[in-house]
């Protein structure tokens, strides 16, 4: 999508967008011919709203491709994610609010479990609870001493944490540690070029220690690095959509997400229900609201089939609560697919729902296969806030 040509077009309104996102939505049968999460669901709130709304399937980056969080929600908000490169560190530090400058370079960290021969065996060290994460963050912060850098530690949420390198001449150009899959060894910190080489030394030094702190500790022994980054540029929603834009999530990193985007954060309640509740409470106050839903994928990265449909059906008995609010334009959708049969994000088209009064509905379900035969057919997913600004009557015309 143009940034300009939204610039140019949008007119602030009255009207209300909400976007509602279940992280990794998309998914897939367990068994040929069987249906997915979504399908499986007893969803009859969602079936009837989409007998009313267009329907498509949504694509992150590209055919082939499987994003991360970071650029699927960039895509959602309108940004090119192959422009606008940002760090998953940098969503991460600014979701925990730490304030970025110019000499930081971040980078997210996983707890993670190393077996006696030096492989990961779990990427995510059983899923620690937050408590257990905080323990060790502190343990960290109290002992790693480093010769080039200043780092801080900061803990984000289970076995998430977060950690900013303070120094001069600092460069975001650097490979992961995590190998993204287990029965591997971490990989060492590379340098994308010659600018670089001191950051991945600084990044070595701290795996390096971390790992003599952690060495008795289980199942969190380890730390893997991911997404390093510096603090980037990116047109604010009120510059681009001219939209007082807020944003309901109870992760850091997505909390990141909308505070780079120039959204205001909302203070969620408890669970799911919580957040139909703060998007309720504060719908005088803004003309966009973002609402992220991420047990869905949670569910799906552990291959739990059963939990991720029913964390949709907990939606769907919610989403009353949201149509009595009547929002102008409403989409629902995920910011990539998180088939449980992978374990993992996928490449596969993201169901989208778009409801307003100028739709042109096809189906009477919502589900993949519905939404593949749908009115907008598959698109680009930086398409969905075009589509939002133009059914929420937000955009002038274009030309005579």
């Amino acid at each position: 999508m143009d940034l300009d040509l939204m610039r140019e077009l949008s007119v602030k309104t009255d009207s209300k967008i909400v976007l509602l996102v279940l992280d990794g939505l998309g998914g897939l049968p367990m068994q040929p011919g069987g249906q997915t999460e979504l399908e499986a669901a007893n969803t009859p709130n969602l079936d009837s709203l989409a007998a009313a709304s267009d329907l498509g399937l949504s694509h992150p980056v590209a055919a082939g491709v499987s994003p991360g969080s970071g650029p699927g929600h960039l895509g959602l908000f309108g940004y090119d994610p192959l422009h606008f490169i940002v760090g998953r560190g940098v969503l991460s530090a600014l979701g925990v609010g730490f304030d970025l400058g110019e000499r930081d370079l971040a980078a997210r960290i996983n707890f993670a479990t190393l077996d006696d021969s030096g492989k990961i065996s779990d990427r995510r060290a059983g899923r620690i609870p937050s408590e257990k994460g905080e323990e060790l963050v502190a343990l960290l912060n109290e002992k790693i001493q480093l010769d080039d850098a200043e780092v801080t530690i900061t803990h984000e949420k289970e076995y998430r944490a977060v950690a900013v390198f303070n120094a001069d001449g600092l460069s975001g150009g650097l490979s992961d540690t995590d190998p993204q899959r287990v029965g591997l060894e971490p990989l060492p910190v590379e340098p994308a070029d010659d600018s670089a080489k001191k950051s991945a030394a600084i990044a070595n030094e701290f795996v390096k220690k971390a790992n003599e702190i952690l060495e008795n500790e289980h199942p969190a022994n380890t730390v893997l690095l991911r997404g390093f980054g510096m603090y980037p540029a990116l047109p604010s929603f009120e510059d681009a959509y001219k939209l007082r834009a807020a944003a309901i999530a109870s992760y850091p990193m997505y909390k990141g997400l909308a505070r780079l985007a120039g959204m205001d954060l909302l203070q969620e309640g408890a669970g799911i229900a919580g957040e139909f509740e703060t998007l309720k409470n504060s719908w005088d106050d803004h003309d966009f609201f973002f609402v992220h839903v991420k047990p869905t994928d949670a569910a799906g990265e552990d291959g739990d089939f059963e939990r991720k449909a029913s964390v949709i059906e907990e939606v769907d008995g919610l989403l009353p609560q949201l149509l009595e609010l009547a929002p102008d334009a409403l989409a629902i959708t995920g910011d990539h697919a998180t088939p449980a049969r992978m374990k993992s994000h996928s490449w596969h088209g993201v169901p989208f729902l778009l409801h307003s009064d100028y739709t042109l509905p096809t189906s009477s379900a919502f589900g993949e296969r519905a939404c593949a035969g749908g009115s907008l057919g598959s698109f680009p997913a930086e398409e969905i806030m075009g589509l939002l600004m133009g059914h929420s009557l937000k955009l002038n015309r274009y030309g005579a």
